[in-house]
Formats: structure tokens, C-alpha cells, sequence
């Protein structure tokens, strides 16, 4: 096995020094990196020249875990998708001008859940771990202390500002990130009525299925999964009639997706469950839209079913062409929520393709929408126990093998590997040999250090990458909750709006005029 393990390492090392070449021939050429860098000084350098126009629209794309780590990870994935090395290439938010660091700690909790965070970046307010659209005084599971620390989303403030208002993700819509932006609940699992306990029931608390539809009327646009979740118990699923699991599950006998078609069918709305209902739509008829393409989470985007599943793209496109027709604009909540799951467990090329399928749909929104009057944010709410490493050579397939045995075990290893997690695994009281595994299927769960069921979240930062109106002002490191305050005082909405007025009475930013506007004006003068 050991000369097996050897052959196997040499390989590689072989075919990477005598194949290709482990880099571009030009890269040895100082001039090459000197034009480079010289060209992106060029670009910082009208950085200098910032966008202070109003912000129109907000889009915060959020990657469920995608901690610096998948970031980079992903970005090498990329670029082996497209028949690169990968180390070079750009991913759509390493494009954004703008990055910081987010502290992602809950109240509670040095390394924190989704569930506090999502209060954190959409709410303004750090709160307990598994606690969604309440305060700190709340206390998780306790039903009785929910009332008098309900805490406001940015989705809410944006409503009110008669800004449509959307939410895509790739998890249930009543998962711990979408829920913070409209709920205000002690327990993130609280997902139906069923998932109560009785002393909840008895003291009015609401799961959060019922409070998507309840809390705040009239989200335009509502897309992901956690169709189960809305329909009365035992009520066969319309894609998977026969599998029980995917029955309704709620005691109160509400059709919750029934009640929002009655109440939409005279406004436009439209409700749908699966990819071909959901291209099928003309935007330009659709005010309301509910889309719920599985019971529970969406599939991976490896396993999904492009006939019959939309990809996070296809969704987050039909999102914005609703969503923009809205005279005062749009604040839009999208999550790669499946980074998270494939990370839990320990499945890495699912996490990282996940991740580069996110930031498709990021490009995709960067040009269906504008600069100059769309304010974008790119951020995670936490990170993983998730890294790569063991001096891989250039263009090493982010899957493979690192290019050396273990010198304790003599066995060789693959570059990922996580601090804990499900992929610890000894055969015969020693590390498992990766040479006699397939550690490049979709599913394989990478080797960890800390033997659990379900590998955890991470403790350190995360990166914010921004670009558009007032980007600027995600700097340096900053609390998490600070995210929001700055994509409202971009937009003048919620709590800080005084600079948006003169003393005149006049708007303070500057509103965005289209270069014919601007061209009718000036010809109109001059003529």
C-alpha cells in the first residue's frame, strides 16, 4: 500500500513538472508583473472619485459559511472549470472595489449560527445564537421573551420606503438567514406550528412559515424552497406525492400558500414550483411572486435537476426583472445557503461549487443592474473549519492530492481538510489511505483532524466586498450589524435620513441621472 501510496504521489508530481507547465511562460518576465500592478494602480486610483449618488437598489448576496478560505478556494475552482490553473482568476465580488472584514461573534457566542448573525447584517443588532429578528434579552426557546425584543430588517425599512422588496435562497424560506429579514422568533427551528412546543403554542408565539406571510404583507418576491412547511399535515407533496417526508406538516390545517393565492390573484401574483413554470413568466406581468421548488432545501447545485430545478442564477435573474419596475427600486436578499450545508458535511466540492454558482448570479446582477444606482454587498455571515493547504504546485486541482506523503504516517493526503468533521475516519486504528478512495467524487467528505457528525462553523472574520453608491463606507473591520446601517444610509431609508435633505429641503445625495437623460437636458438648453 505505502508503494502504491508512493506511485501515486510521484504521478503527480511527474505529470505536473514534464506535462504543462506549472505557470504561464510570461510570468517569468518581471515586466509582466510590473505592467500588471502598474494597471491596477491606474484603476485604485479612481477609486478617489467616489460614488455619492443615492442608492436605488440593494442587493445583499449572502454566502451562507463562505468564510476567506471557500472564497479563494472557489476562486481556483473557477478558473479549473474554465481550463485554468485557477489561481489567477478573478471571482464577480473579488471584481467589487470595495472590501472589509465583518466580526461575526454573537452575543453569546464567540464562534456563532446563522441564526444571530442573520439578525446581526439584516437587523442592525447583534443578538443570542439561534435566535432570528429579536434582541440579545431574548433568550432561545423561550417563548415569553419575544415580546417587547422584536428588532426590524432592512427588508422591512426598505417596504416601508414603498421599495419592493425580494428574498432568494437556495435553503427553505423559512431557513435561519431569510427568516431574520421577516420574523422575529426565540428558536430558528420553529419552522411550522408543528415544530412548536406546547408552552409556545399556549403563549402565542408564531412559527416562522406563518410569519413570512403574516409579519410583513406583500413581499413581492419570495424564492427557495420549504414547501412542507406551508401546507396542512399529511397533504401529499405536488412533486413527490409518495414520499411521506415530503408531506405538509402544519397542525392549524392552514394552506398557507393557498391563503397568499387568493390574496395575490388580483395583483399579479403568481405562484410557482418549478423551473419551467418560473421561465415561463413575462416579468413585466408580475407584481407578486412566490416560487417553492422543494419541500424543504433546494438540491445541490451538482445534483440539481436542470430540467425541473432552477439554478440560484435563473432565479435571482426573474428576481430582479420584477423587482426593478418599482419607480422607487428594490432591496433584494439572496442566499447561497447550501455553502454552509456542503462544509457541515465535510463535502467540499459541493460547498465550493455551490460558491462559484453564487457568484454567477453575482455577475449575473452586476449587468441587469446598475453602478451608479445599485449599492451590492457580498458578504458571509460565518465561516467554516474549512482550509487547504500541503504546498501544492501551481494549478493543482483543488480536489487533489497534496505533493507529498505524511511524514508521521507515510500516507499521502488531499490539499483540503477540515479541523473536525464527519471525513475523520481510521481504518484499522490508522489514518485511512486517501490513494484507496475515489477523493474526487462530488460526495467525498474530506479528511478532518476531530471526529463529529457534523463538522462547525468557524470563529475568525469574514470579508464584505461592496461596490455602488457609497460602497466606500464598508472599510476597514467592523461589527457585523454594521452592514445594514450602511446600505440604508446609502438608500436614505430606515433610521438615518437626515443627510438626505438639504438645508433647502432638496435631496442631499445625488440622484442618478441616465446619460440620455443628461444629453436630452443639455440639448434642450442649447437649442
Amino acid at each position: 500500500m505505502k508503494v502504491t501510496a508512493l506511485l501515486i504521489v510521484c504521478s503527480c508530481l511527474i505529470s505536473g513538472s514534464f506535462g504543462k507547465p506549472q505557470f504561464p511562460e510570461q510570468e517569468k518576465d518581471p515586466k509582466f508583473w510590473n505592467t500588471w500592478a502598474q494597471r491596477t494602480l491606474k484603476s485604485a486610483l479612481t477609486l478617489q472619485n467616489l460614488n455619492l449618488n443615492k442608492a436605488k437598489n440593494l442587493i445583499l448576496f449572502l454566502g451562507d459559511g463562505m468564510g476567506v478560505p471557500t472564497v479563494t478556494a472557489a476562486r481556483i475552482l473557477k478558473g479549473q472549470l474554465n481550463g485554468q490553473s485557477g489561481e489567477e482568476t478573478q471571482l464577480e465580488m473579488d471584481k467589487f472595489p470595495f472590501v472589509s472584514l465583518a466580526k461575526t461573534y454573537n452575543t453569546n457566542a464567540q464562534v456563532p449560527d446563522s441564526a444571530g448573525t442573520a439578525t446581526a447584517y439584516l437587523c442592525g443588532v447583534k443578538a443570542n445564537e439561534g435566535t432570528v429578528g429579536v434582541s440579545a434579552a431574548a433568550v432561545r426557546s423561550q417563548c415569553n421573551t419575544t415580546q417587547g425584543n422584536e428588532v426590524t430588517s432592512i427588508l422591512r425599512w426598505a417596504k416601508e420606503a414603498d421599495k419592493s422588496v425580494g428574498i432568494v435562497t437556495t435553503t427553505r424560506v423559512n431557513h435561519a438567514t431569510p427568516s431574520a429579514a421577516y420574523a422575529h422568533c426565540v428558536d430558528r427551528d420553529w419552522y411550522s406550528d408543528s415544530d412548536l412546543p406546547a408552552e409556545a403554542l399556549k403563549n402565542g408565539c408564531k412559527d416562522i412559515a406563518r410569519q413570512l406571510f403574516e409579519n410583513i404583507p406583500n413581499i413581492d418576491v419570495i424564492l427557495g424552497g420549504g414547501r412542507k412547511y406551508m401546507f396542512p399535515k399529511n397533504l401529499s407533496d405536488v412533486e413527490y406525492p409518495r414520499v411521506a417526508k415530503h408531506s405538509g406538516t402544519r397542525k392549524d390545517g392552514r394552506n398557507l400558500v393557498q391563503e397568499w393565492i387568493d390574496k395575490t390573484k388580483d395583483k399579479k401574483g403568481h405562484y410557482v414550483w418549478n423551473k419551467k413554470q418560473l421561465l415561463s413568466l413575462n416579468p413585466n406581468s408580475v407584481d407578486y411572486l412566490l416560487g417553492l421548488f422543494e419541500p424543504v432545501d433546494l438540491p445541490y447545485d451538482l445534483e440539481r435537476n436542470s430540467d425541473t430545478d432552477p439554478s440560484l442564477t435563473e432565479m435571482v435573474d426573474v428576481a430582479i426583472k420584477v423587482l426593478r419596475k418599482n419607480p422607487n427600486g428594490f432591496y433584494l436578499l439572496v442566499e447561497g445557503g447550501r455553502i454552509d450545508h456542503g462544509h457541515h458535511e465535510g463535502k467540499a466540492k459541493q460547498a465550493l461549487h455551490e460558491t462559484v454558482e453564487m457568484d454567477r448570479a453575482i455577475g449575473l446582477a452586476g449587468r441587469i443592474t446598475s453602478v451608479h444606482d445599485t449599492l451590492t454587498v457580498v458578504t458571509a455571515d460565518h465561516s467554516h473549519v474549512f482550509n487547504f493547504g500541503g504546498y501544492t504546485v501551481r494549478g493543482n486541482t483543488i480536489f487533489g492530492l497534496a505533493p507529498m506523503l505524511s511524514d508521521v504516517d507515510e500516507k499521502p493526503f488531499t490539499s483540503i481538510i477540515y479541523g473536525n468533521g464527519p471525513g475523520y475516519k481510521h481504518v484499522n486504528g490508522a489514518r485511512e489511505n486517501v490513494s484507496a478512495v475515489d477523493y474526487q467524487d462530488n460526495n467525498y467528505q474530506a479528511q478532518a483532524a476531530v471526529p463529529l457528525k457534523v463538522e462547525t462553523h468557524g470563529g475568525e472574520d469574514v470579508a464584505v466586498f461592496a461596490k455602488g453608491p457609497l460602497a466606500h463606507l464598508l472599510h476597514g473591520v467592523h461589527e457585523q450589524n454594521y452592514i445594514p446601517h450602511v446600505m440604508a444610509y446609502a438608500a436614505c431609508i430606515g433610521q438615518n435620513r437626515d443627510h438626505c435633505f438639504s438645508r433647502s429641503g432638496s435631496a442631499g445625495l445625488r440622484p442618478v441621472l441616465s446619460s440620455m437623460a443628461a444629453l436630452l437636458t443639455v440639448t434642450r438648453i442649447l437649442c
